[in-house]
């Protein structure tokens, strides 16, 4: 077995205990912090039905955003909806034998690439030409979205100009899930899009990028507007009212 093949095998090991150990932390972070105030965004649902709706919303259709910044929506919406197709498109790296579903989006997978740069294009732009977007930008800010459109750089040049051997290379990743290493291609471009994706679960449960789970537990979006029906105790009060 090569020593690329062991090194990128450790860094993949690495970065996947990183991330799910980071991402479990976080998650048990955000169930520990209390929230003692009754504090729905309103208009707000009167009902646990209706609080699950709102939420479904927030997280597929980005309704907040859509009411807020329609610019900043467009760039949003299109790069994650193409990044969830571009994900299940990978998938087929990890089966064996593939599901049908994830055949059935090989093809709009690969040209969601683009659109995911696209986004990301929009996205990084308005924080060059929007004054109160610049001013708040933090470097980390311009290095994770540089980090994002240099994997989907990197992904499309392997897609479009220099092939790699993807049989070998979903052997090595089925030889991950197996504890089995395989050996991996030397293609300068794929060590390049590996690292970065790499890179991109060591930072994801410790940077911004992880807002995603924190709107599943934000009270302005999942608390039912009914203050008057039925009085709000955060769990660590309860004790208390005892």
């Amino acid at each position: 077995m090569s020593a690329l093949s062991l090194v990128y095998a450790a860094l993949f090991y690495v970065a996947t205990a990183l991330f799910v150990a980071g991402l479990a932390l976080k998650i048990r972070r955000y169930l520990a912090t209390p929230a003692p105030l009754k504090i729905p965004t309103t208009p707000a649902p009167t009902t646990g039905g209706g609080a699950a709706l709102r939420m479904a919303r927030e997280v597929v259709f980005f309704e907040s955003l859509f009411k807020s910044n329609k610019w900043t929506w467009a760039f949003g919406w299109l790069f994650h909806a193409a990044l969830l197709l571009v994900l299940l498109r990978h998938l087929r790296y990890f089966q064996q034998p593939v599901w049908e579903p994830v055949l059935w989006v090989q093809a709009i997978g690969t040209y969601a690439g683009f659109a995911m740069v696209a986004g990301l294009a929009g996205l990084w732009a308005r924080r060059f030409l929007v004054d109160r977007v610049r001013y708040i930008s933090t470097p980390s800010d311009h290095l994770h979205l540089a980090l994002l459109a240099a994997i989907g750089v990197s992904g499309l040049g392997m897609r479009f100009v220099a092939h790699t051997d993807i049989v070998a290379l979903k052997a090595f990743m089925l030889g991950l899930m197996r504890f089995d290493i395989q050996p991996l291609p030397a293609d300068p471009l794929l060590l390049v899009h590996l690292t970065l994706v790499a890179l991109l679960m060591i930072v994801f449960p410790i940077s911004k990028l992880l807002h995603a789970p924190g709107l599943l537990f934000s009270p302005t979006r999942y608390q039912v507007d009914n203050p008057r029906e039925a009085r709000h105790v955060a769990s660590w009060a309860a004790a208390l009212d005892k």
